[in-house]
């Protein structure tokens, strides 16, 4: 491609292999957006007369205009965006449109197009992750009061609702939004004019190209700004984290749908069937969040492998932090929206949720503490209960039915107060507890926040 330097044309396989043109096709609006602004620089700086700057801006909407209109073709043979659109520039406006690399590199050009598209990118994402919110919130308000048990090491531990359970995934969706959020703000600096890596002669009015931009400042070392990619590695980190709270939850709800628990049902468009047996109904919507966490974590290392060992500045290596950060925003909207769907759309079976929680065991704790309110060290009451545990398991008496006073005369029989499952919900009152009156305090704070 280059003629100066080079006596032979690009061996074909070397462009093949070199060609990025495949998928930063998509950064063609902010390649344009950045490519008017730096014009606009330039004809402040006297490079540029008025007439030129108008036929450069004019002519790079219109091949903004062609692209969108699915009108304009992209050739490998041109390597990136930057190249098919400055080329298809000058071949239609002449002159004017050779001047506009004046003062910069495709090395900064890149790292500006790259920002702009993950600072878009991630405000598309909060507004997702914030729809996904409201599908949680609307849930747990619905059910906010139908208790359910709580586990540790899928055993059944105490009693909670699905309406705190719920509530626990807004949480950890709220911390995705402030890492992505913060990811955000520290990508939102322009390098545009940092040249190659040493900047360039030809003065131009950065900070003003910065505004237009919508950045908040300029980048203040020219070798770091071309060879940081930290806001892609902390965007897919973002990104990565927030797989893994959604195949958490999506775990949960694959537990929560079998004929073993039994608590949640799925709409049947969001689920499949199977080719063999007629019965199934697979909550697939689950099982692939659950999997494409593992490509949003290995898009992270994707992207930490590659430039862990790149000496400064520019190494053709960086070529390759595109596919791994479109796509993991890709695979995260797609995630977020089914997943907004069918949670909006599913069922709680509250008799089943019931069923489970009537478990008196659920209530060992609450006999623990019972203890300790009679004046009994709590390392005394857990062995006392304990006491009462294996009796009812040996003898298959429930725990809420045993003669507890035969087990020690520190029991009396108000001790049987603690298995009223309301009740013992109803005590939880600490802020974060699953009492229901918390639960739909909650959910009025979540809602009145967004």
């Amino acid at each position: 491609m280059w003629k100066g330097r080079f006596a032979k044309d690009t061996s074909s396989l070397v462009q093949e292999f070199g060609e990025s043109i495949s998928y930063d096709w998509r950064l063609y609006p902010h390649d344009i957006a950045g490519s008017i602004a730096h014009a606009r620089a330039q004809k402040t700086a006297g490079l540029l007369t008025p007439e030129e700057f108008s036929q450069i801006e004019a002519g790079l909407l219109a091949i903004r205009d062609d692209i969108e209109a699915g009108k304009f073709e992209f050739k490998a043979s041109l390597e990136d965006i930057h190249m098919n659109v400055e080329s298809e520039l000058t071949k239609r406006i002449g002159a004017a449109g050779a001047k506009l690399h004046t003062a910069r590199s495709r090395n900064d050009q890149v790292a500006t197009d790259t920002r702009l598209y993950t600072r878009t990118e991630i405000e598309l994402l909060l507004e997702a992750l914030s729809g996904l919110q409201d599908a949680l919130l609307d849930r747990a308000e619905k059910y906010a009061g139908t208790v359910i048990p709580g586990y540790t090491h899928l055993q059944r531990g105490q009693p909670v609702t699905v309406g705190h359970h719920l509530l626990a995934y807004v949480e950890m969706l709220e911390r995705d939004k402030g890492r992505l959020s913060d990811a955000r703000k520290r990508l939102n600096i322009s390098p545009l004019g940092s040249g190659a890596l040493a900047g360039s002669t030809i003065n131009l009015d950065r900070r003003a190209i910065a505004a237009e931009l919508g950045f908040d400042g300029v980048t203040t070392n020219s070798m770091d700004a071309i060879a940081d990619r930290d806001y892609i590695a902390e965007t897919l980190f973002a990104i990565g984290l927030c797989g893994v709270h959604l195949s958490r939850l999506s775990e949960d709800l694959i537990l929560w749908c079998t004929a073993e628990f039994g608590f949640v049902v799925f709409s049947d468009a969001h689920t499949t069937g199977s080719s063999l047996m007629p019965q199934k109904k697979n909550p697939d919507v689950c099982e692939l969040t659950r999997g494409k966490s593992g490509r949003l974590v290995g898009n992270l290392m994707n992207i930490l492998v590659a430039v862990k060992g790149l000496p400064l500045t520019y190494n053709r290596d960086l070529q390759e932090d595109k596919p791994p950060l479109f796509d993991s925003i890709d695979t995260l909207k797609l995630i977020l929206a089914v997943n907004t769907e069918m949670i909006a759309a599913m069922e709680i079976r509250e008799q089943r949720c019931l069923a489970a929680a009537s478990d008196p065991m659920l209530l060992a704790t609450d006999l623990a503490d019972w203890l300790v309110k009679q004046g009994v060290p709590f390392r005394h009451a857990h062995e006392l209960v304990g006491k009462a545990v294996a009796e009812s398991v040996q003898s298959g008496v429930p725990l809420d039915q045993l003669d507890l006073t035969k087990i020690d005369p520190v029991y009396t029989e108000d001790a049987k107060s603690v298995f009223d499952l309301q009740r013992a919900l109803a005590a939880r009152t600490n802020p974060g507890a699953p009492s229901v009156e918390n639960v739909k305090s909650e959910v009025a704070r979540w809602k009145a926040k967004a």
